[in-house]
């Protein structure tokens, strides 16, 4: 299971639906177009490939900031639109290599992608109420409960519409900051960052060292990958309140993404204890799942599933449960769990996605393939993305090669965008090109984020970066480091049976290779094809 801070968990209180939009969001502008680091992404992508002949243009937000902002509505808009036609033209640049390769329905794809990136399609996720001290001790006229009625953008508008009657309100700005997150979070958009750093910032202005505007910032931090930053958040509120499901929640979560393993196993017992419930539940059933322990992960998360009352918090379990069964190749399981997830929520990533997977798994291309296609018209993020192209490749059809080539291209707009928005991406970028793009890039990439933090998960990308690059004596001890907590990932035990493999230990890559698809014959539509190959060419 790939790392889940950045997905829609919950992270306290009752759950809500994620709901997709059409109507504006009215967030401060993010001010992109005098941003150096944005302005260096886009001339990167700039050198690498040339301008689209097509001088269509998607429509740029131009929402005023709330009152108590000291900026004209004229001005705001100017540098709305500026800063929306550079996201815009960002990506497209990025594309234009890929559009001498695409079909009708990529042209789709790269709409979407630019409209998700400029805020034009709001999928939103859940804002949860981290602490019921915190909500009840804030002199604030606006609850974060608030944002718990199932449709975050209409929750913001109102929450907006409040902020501008009261501008002091600093609960209220520390709840819009942590609305951004997630939004920013569940549906990809890194644009989203910048307005919750200027939201909490204005809470902690006007009430310094306020929990739900540092609670926030342990949320931002982490959805940007700085996971010391947020675990330093997360322990100066529990120094206040040792009882805020948050920030409890978030310690966990940081200390997982650090490979802190045993201390995140004494912080989820340490939570379990003080605050029982969805969100500390499901973290506490993924530290089993690291250290192998699958069957208390499941039976937790099945508990968590039993006790779910809101339709967030049952797509969330129930989604985790069907990601839980994939991993294990136990494919019925998965789309009976997937099937709840989206009864509760038919918009919920994580389930399409996975259903779709499971699909391919199974052995349905067509659906695995149109589903996916779904996925990524609504939510074009990385790990989807690369999903459908390696989908294209295992089919092989006439133009297919194309459309894969084209979604790859697209991860890498995707992260020259996050990467100019201050988020991480470090790890998107070592696992897609280490296998479709810039396998020098890949280990940089890989490099850098293993410098950062020690996970299975950064070990298994700096192996796998280090064997594309012919580096495979230096990559096996990453590789087995990678599966020596337990985990049960057919990804990693291939990679490292396959790195075995090219280090001249035989014996010790069939069993890694066997391993992998014992436990999960449909880990990778292309992945799983090397391994069965490799296994016959050693017969």
């Amino acid at each position: 299971m790939s790392p889940r801070t950045n997905e829609s968990a919950p992270e306290g209180g009752p759950g809500e639906r994620s709901v997709a939009t059409t109507e504006p969001d009215p967030a401060p502008p993010v001010r992109t177009a005098q941003d150096p680091s944005a302005r260096s992404a886009e001339r990167e992508t700039a050198e690498r490939h040339q301008e689209l002949a097509e001088g269509d243009q998607e429509p740029a937000e131009s929402d005023p900031e709330p009152a108590g902002a000291d900026r004209e509505p004229a001005a705001v808009a100017a540098e709305s639109t500026q800063a929306g036609d550079e996201r815009v033209a960002a990506v497209r640049r990025v594309s234009a290599a890929a559009r001498r390769w695409r079909t009708v329905q990529l042209v789709a794809c790269a709409a979407s992608l630019a409209v998700a990136l400029t805020a034009g399609a709001v999928v939103v996720g859940a804002v949860r109420d981290g602490s019921g001290a915190a909500a009840a001790t804030a002199p604030s006229a606006v609850s974060p409960q608030l944002l718990a009625g199932g449709d975050l953008d209409t929750s913001i508008t109102a929450l907006q519409a409040h902020l501008r009657v009261q501008p002091k309100d600093f609960g209220g700005w520390a709840t819009l900051g942590l609305a951004y997150v997630e939004q920013a979070r569940t549906k990809g958009d890194p644009s989203r960052y910048p307005q919750a750093q200027q939201a909490l910032d204005r809470s902690l202005k006007l009430r310094p060292g306020n929990e739900s505007a540092l609670a926030g910032r342990a949320a931002l931090a982490a959805a940007r990958h700085d996971f010391t930053g947020a675990l330093r958040y997360a322990d100066t509120v529990l120094d206040e309140n040792p009882y805020s499901e948050r920030a409890l929640s978030s310690r966990i979560d940081a200390l997982v993404e650090l490979g802190r393993y045993a201390e995140a196993s004494k912080a989820a017992d340490l939570a379990d204890s003080r605050r029982p419930g969805v969100p500390v539940f499901t973290r506490y059933a993924y530290v089993h799942e690291l250290r192998g322990d699958v069957r208390t992960a499941r039976r937790v998360l099945e508990q968590a599933l039993a006790t779910a009352t809101s339709r967030g918090d049952i797509s969330y379990v129930a989604g985790a449960l069907g990601q839980l069964a994939w991993n294990q190749g136990q494919y019925k399981d998965a789309l009976t769990f997937y099937a709840r997830a989206l009864a509760a929520d038919d918009t919920y990533l994580p389930a399409l996605e996975g259903r779709a997977r499971t699909q391919a798994a199974l052995g349905d291309q067509a659906a695995a393939i149109k589903g996916m296609e779904q996925v990524v018209a609504r939510y074009p993020l990385p790990q989807p993305l690369v999903e459908l192209g390696e989908l294209y490749e295992a089919r092989g059809g006439p133009g297919d090669a194309g459309k894969a080539h084209a979604q790859y291209a697209l991860v890498d707009a995707w992260i020259a965008l996050a990467h100019s928005y201050g988020v991480d991406a470090d790890l998107d970028t070592a696992l897609a090109a280490a296998d479709h793009g810039d396998r020098a890039a890949a280990l940089k990439a890989a490099r850098d984020e293993w410098a950062r933090r020690h996970t299975v998960h950064t070990a298994d990308a700096l192996a796998w970066a280090l064997h594309v690059n012919g580096r495979d004596t230096e990559a096996l001890p990453y590789a087995r480091r990678a599966t020596a907590t337990g985990y049960r990932n057919a990804s990693f035990l291939y990679h490292r049976g396959m790195i075995e493999r090219a280090t001249g230990h035989g014996k010790e890559a069939r069993a890694s290779l066997r391993a992998a698809l014992d436990l999960n014959a449909g880990f990778s539509p292309l992945g799983a094809r090397a391994a069965r190959k490799a296994l016959e060419d050693d017969k």
